[in-house]
């Protein structure tokens, strides 16, 4: 698998509409993860949301999003990230390094609930950052 680049966005409790309107647009294949199905969230509220959700249009195109928890502050005008995803770990670890290098961890790059390793930081110039790589092969 390539590392890829693509763009995430964070909403308030309207990740799904706000994704199957771009599907709307844009086409392709939309796939939608909740909380409940890996759960990650106490919150009975939560069950429900999309902890992930990707379209993949027919062009190769690539949009991520997902509902941010109630216990997460969201600003909107600022809810995207940047998302770096592979398989190539050592790639991809470099990648972290250089990025969480003198900005902030605000999820330490470790093992996550889907089996993949998963990180979130913020870089020294306010920029948000997504890295995921993949696990080992089902």
């Amino acid at each position: 698998m390539v590392t890829r680049l693509n763009s995430y966005l964070s909403f308030r409790d309207t990740a799904a509409p706000a994704m199957e309107f771009y599907q709307s647009v844009f086409g392709g294949k939309l796939t939608k993860d909740t909380y409940a199905a890996y759960d990650v969230s106490e919150d009975p509220a939560e069950q429900d949301k999309l902890m992930h959700a990707e379209l993949t249009t027919p062009h190769g195109m690539v949009l991520m999003a997902a509902d941010t928890p109630n216990s997460v502050d969201l600003t909107v005008g600022t809810n995207h990230s940047l998302s770096l995803s592979g398989d190539d770990e050592q790639e991809l670890r470099g990648y972290w390094d250089k990025l969480s290098d003198s900005g902030t961890v605000v999820e330490p790059l470790m093992q996550a609930p889907w089996g993949d390793s998963f990180g979130m930081c913020v870089d020294r110039f306010g920029v948000h950052w997504m890295v995921n790589i993949a696990g080992p092969a089902a």
